[in-house]
């Protein structure tokens, strides 16, 4: 470990860089981690790893991983080989804290996804789920306190760690922390949905936290807006949503760090055999038909069901593209362990069935669903891509909006949600729509696929260029150096 503790970076999350499964000797298989904090975070600290040292703190989620974390107190895996420290967290403790808590509850609140008149109830089984998120919590703030010296800089992740900051302020008075939210927050009024007593301990938390980032001003402002409604803290704001929270004798500060793609990198990776063949495949399944792809977890804030109510409102009112056009939707599974979750699944899989059966003709497939999660084929959807549809009811960021324009070989349209974090960095070059309204969606669609090319190509361009100006290297630099 190094002797300088301002180069030792110790990264905090629910998920990490590195998983692992076992082969049929019972040997272990590595695989990278998944998801977007994962990516975002792998970049950026790839990007700096020679001037810094890393470890990476996360949780041990499967059985597979819990023994590599019994064979070392490290593992391989982090950027630039960076060692990985697995957390044993107890099955129900994290079962509690990952689903009763983090997914179930504030995943719902900052996406606005409840259904009021029947849920959230915050009875027994929440205090017991709750208990747990809060020992889940302890846990990581005492494995970073193990690890810390003053002056250490530490990024703790996303909403599964929200009490971490607090808990570790305590225990590490003189650790420098940022705290980082990749999802969306919520106005006071919906966010006052939880128990006061956890609305409290939610921010107060968080504001154990010398830098709390957000993705986008929106996000950040309503934070500062919980914080004041709330909490009466005491709150000053900046420009684009940052600001200052003064609470119990200490000064928090807000900042906006939107997240960008390492254009070069994922342009490198888009032109792997892998990609090329599925390219080369699904260019054979279009048949010289316009494309209008979309590449989402089958999540219930990406809206996907609103999605392809659109394409089939499109295919009804506007019936010259009968025939002309194909829609490939990527839906790949996402938390299937909550009811809700595969209640939507079912909803997605029966509308697509209900499309083809409609339009459908002897060599014409409307629709294309697909649910098996394949990077290479995603990457390749959006190379050939004529429309990209990023419909989310909210998203922190949604880089899918990024990487399409970027991917793309003609240039393509892109049909964004405004409710999308992505928004304020590149809608003014996007059809921007309103998720929750179908027949705007459906015409913003027609709209795209109208799209002269040279307006297709000039739109996606521009985006592409944006995006890479806040590529991860730039978004993570911001936040280590506002810890100083």
């Amino acid at each position: 470990m190094t002797n300088d503790p301002r180069r030792l970076v110790l990264v905090a999350s629910n998920r990490g860089p590195v998983s692992f499964s076992f082969a049929e000797d019972g040997s272990l298989i590595t695989r990278r981690g998944g998801g977007g904090m994962v990516s975002g975070m792998m970049s950026g600290l790839a990007a700096i790893a020679a001037d810094v040292e890393i470890l990476w703190l996360c949780t041990a989620l499967s059985d597979a991983d819990r023994e590599a974390a019994r064979r070392g107190d490290r593992v391989a895996g982090g950027p630039g080989d960076a060692p990985v420290r697995m957390l044993e967290i107890p099955p129900d403790m994290l079962d509690g804290a990952y689903n009763g808590i983090a997914n179930s509850v504030l995943w719902f609140v900052h996406h606005l996804l409840f259904d009021t008149p029947n849920q959230p109830r915050f009875g027994a089984g929440f205090r017991r789920d709750w208990s747990r998120y809060m020992a889940y919590n302890v846990a990581f703030a005492d494995a970073l306190a193990q690890e810390c010296r003053a002056g250490t800089r530490v990024l703790i992740q996303d909403y599964h760690l929200a009490l971490a900051p607090r808990l570790l302020r305590e225990r590490h008075p003189r650790a420098r922390i940022a705290h980082f939210e990749h999802t969306p927050w919520a106005p006071p009024d919906y966010y006052r949905l939880l128990p006061d007593d956890v609305a409290v301990a939610i921010l107060d938390g968080m504001l154990g936290a010398d830098h709390a980032g957000f993705l986008a001003g929106r996000w950040a402002g309503a934070f500062l807006d919980c914080c004041q409604a709330v909490l009466g803290a005491r709150v000053s704001r900046g420009a684009g949503g940052s600001g200052q929270v003064r609470y119990r004798g200490r000064t928090t500060e807000v900042g906006v760090h939107p997240l960008g793609v390492d254009g070069t990198a994922l342009r490198a990776r888009g032109r792997e055999t892998d990609v090329e063949a599925h390219a080369v495949a699904l260019a054979a399944i279009a048949k010289g038909r316009q494309l209008i792809v979309r590449v989402d977890r089958t999540e219930l804030s990406k809206n996907i069901v609103r999605g392809l109510a659109a394409y089939r409102e499109l295919l009804l009112t506007h019936p010259a593209w009968l025939g002309r056009v194909m829609h490939l939707a990527f839906a790949y599974p996402s938390r299937s362990e909550l009811a809700e979750y595969r209640d939507y699944t079912a909803h997605v899989h029966r509308l697509a069935g209900e499309i083809n059966a409609e339009f459908g003709t002897r060599d014409w497939e409307p629709l294309v669903l697909e649910v098996r999660d394949d990077y290479a084929r995603s990457l390749a959807a959006c190379r050939i891509a004529d429309v990209l549809l990023v419909n989310p009811l909210r998203d922190g960021m949604n880089l899918v909006a990024e990487e399409g324009p970027i991917l793309s070989e003609r240039g393509c349209a892109l049909v964004l949600s405004r409710e999308a974090g992505a928004a304020a960095l590149i809608g003014d070059e996007a059809l921007v729509v309103n998720p929750y309204d179908v027949t705007a969606t459906a015409e913003a669609l027609h709209a795209a696929l109208c799209m002269p090319a040279a307006e297709r190509r000039r739109r996606a361009g521009a985006i592409a260029a944006r995006a890479s100006g806040r590529a991860p290297r730039r978004w993570l630099t911001e936040q280590l150096d506002a810890l100083g």
